[in-house]
């Protein structure tokens, strides 16, 4: 047995998550149900159209790696995460969240000066969720941020796609990946958004390298990934990155492949409110459910469950009692 269940690298991001409508987004000429990588001075130009919005909107630690840290951690791993924030207000809100969840983080890391990345959080009514995130010192993330020994002492890595985006990013991501490997630490990777296999699909496969051991996406960008029209396809091209997957299709449940079978979990009905999160979740409680040695099919349908749970409600976490409830409830 190691130290950690999981030791996660992706983007630090203080979240304001905002309810508008289509008109808005037109007006603002903000492309749907994506992430769109912005400079400050843009958001802060959909800051100031949002300002009547802003007066209900909810700030929390985000960064769609964090969340399915966070989300792990809540319902009882062990977890260490990278990430890069500045020494400002938001750097220590963001640490301050992680450490409540109990998530550690490498003891050598100092925030330096500079700005913590922001990321918008848009909700239409349809409960899609739309995004425009400045990186800020985020987009810096390094092999320097690596903490070696943990990543050894981990059973499993979880790499953040959005890395991807930032060359120093994806050299960490690609760095952390070759230490697992050598430690006998298992690698799983998410996809994390249609944008970054549509623009990114190179770093990508850089990233995956000779191949990875799990991959999270949903069925866009499966499809995107590996270029087929039909998700059967899609499932046999995927297996020759990954020796493993569980690709979600929204209120269908999740296909997954565990090595040896592939099977479909239906899904648990739902009223969506807000998706945001809802892929995140999904990975937090599988990942928790294979850590604590659970077969695939009663990690999916146990993620299937916290990812209805978190769409019912705005925000991409949960209370804190609730992790525990729909563990209780699900595991007895």
């Amino acid at each position: 047995m190691k130290q950690y269940h999981l030791y996660g690298i992706g983007a630090a991001l203080v979240d304001t998550e905002i309810t508008l409508n289509d008109a808005d987004l037109i007006q603002m000429a903000v492309a749907k149900g994506v992430m769109t990588l912005v400079d400050e001075k843009r958001q802060n130009q959909l800051i100031d159209y949002l300002q009547d919005h802003l007066v209900a909107s909810h700030k929390a630690s985000g960064g769609s790696a964090a969340n399915t840290i966070i989300a792990a951690s809540y319902f009882g791993c062990k977890n260490v995460y990278s990430c890069k924030v500045a020494n400002d207000d938001n750097g220590q809100f963001y640490l301050q969240d992680l450490h409540n969840a109990g998530v550690i983080t490498p003891k050598h890391i100092r925030p330096p000066a500079g700005i913590t990345g922001k990321c918008l959080v848009m909700i239409t009514p349809d409960a899609e969720r739309t995004m425009n995130t400045f990186l800020g010192i985020s987009e810096t993330i390094s092999i320097a941020e690596l903490d070696p020994q943990a990543i050894a002492d981990s059973e499993t890595v979880y790499i953040e796609g959005y890395l991807v985006t930032s060359p120093t990013g994806k050299a960490a991501a690609i760095k952390l990946a070759r230490i697992a490997k050598a430690n006998n630490t298992k690698t799983a990777l998410s996809l994390s958004d249609p944008a970054m296999v549509q623009f990114f699909r190179d770093g990508l496969l850089e990233m995956i390298g000779e191949g990875v051991d799990l991959i999270f996406c949903n069925r866009d960008e499966a499809l995107g990934f590996t270029h087929t029209h039909n998700i059967e396809d899609a499932c046999r091209e995927l297996k020759k990155y990954c020796n493993q997957f569980a690709i979600t299709c929204g209120g269908e449940g999740a296909l997954v492949f565990d090595g040896n079978q592939q099977f479909q979990v239906a899904g648990v009905p739902a009223k969506a409110v807000d998706t945001n999160g809802a892929g995140d979740m999904f990975a937090g409680a599988f990942l928790y459910a294979i850590a604590h040695r659970h077969n695939f099919e009663t990690a999916t349908k146990f993620a299937n469950l916290a990812a209805a749970k978190v769409v019912s409600q705005f925000g991409p976490r949960l209370k804190a009692e609730e992790y525990e409830e729909l563990k209780k409830g699900f595991f007895g």
